[in-house]
């Protein structure tokens, strides 16, 4: 699909013409499908599109998901795209996740030093940046009605078999990288986990026709 000008922050833009969509297997495609079609669906009807991000402390994959299917959705010029996070439970957005977004290219502007910082997280010049903390999936800031709602952890997907207000609900689960918190390996586990979900939201945005 051909994009349009975004003015996409450049090291973000160069990031994203890397990487491979096409190693994304044919049955992990089978599993992202139900997004591309809820996307797909309020496209068409020219309806607003939420999508909220789950996972058991929003702190880590569920963040990474909503910075990357809102940058992608601009990358591909989807209009009335937003896209949330949410938690089982709040804690707060892990520093690593912050420092791994900010090596790959976006800027990172701390609003609040709280033990539930906000950051500012900005993808292109002209789109406002994506708000990043830790709060529930049920948190006010979260739409409460007409949203998909995608499990990215197994213990969400599985602890959270009915989501309130969710249109839709689609489990997508990636490994945790907090499995390498305070090892050598940490900032290479979560710069690959974030790439992994660039390419399948890539993938996902890619999809739609406009």
């Amino acid at each position: 699909m051909i994009t349009t000008e975004t003015n996409m922050l450049p090291e973000i833009e160069n990031l994203i013409k890397a990487l491979q969509p096409d190693s994304i297997t044919a049955e992990r495609k089978v599993v992202l499908q139900p997004l591309v079609d809820f996307i797909q669906e309020k496209t068409t009807n020219d309806q607003e599109i939420r999508i909220n991000f789950i996972c058991t402390h929003n702190s880590r994959r569920s963040h990474l998901s909503q910075v990357w299917a809102q940058t992608m959705a601009t990358y591909f010029n989807i209009k009335n795209v937003n896209c949330y996070s949410g938690g089982t439970e709040a804690t707060a957005l892990f520093p690593m996740v912050a420092e791994t977004l900010k090596n790959q290219g976006f800027q990172i502007q701390k609003l609040s030093d709280t033990s539930n910082p906000v950051y500012a997280i900005k993808y292109s010049e002209n789109e406002h940046p994506v708000i990043g903390f830790s709060k529930s999936y049920e948190d006010s800031f979260n739409p409460a009605s007409q949203f998909a709602a995608v499990m990215t952890c197994s213990q969400a997907d599985g602890g959270c078999p009915f989501i309130p207000g969710a249109e839709k609900r689609v489990p997508i689960t990636f490994e945790d990288p907090k499995a390498f918190d305070n090892t050598p390996q940490q900032a290479e586990k979560y710069a690959e986990r974030s790439i992994q979900i660039a390419t399948e939201l890539f993938y996902i945005f890619s999809q739609i026709n406009k």
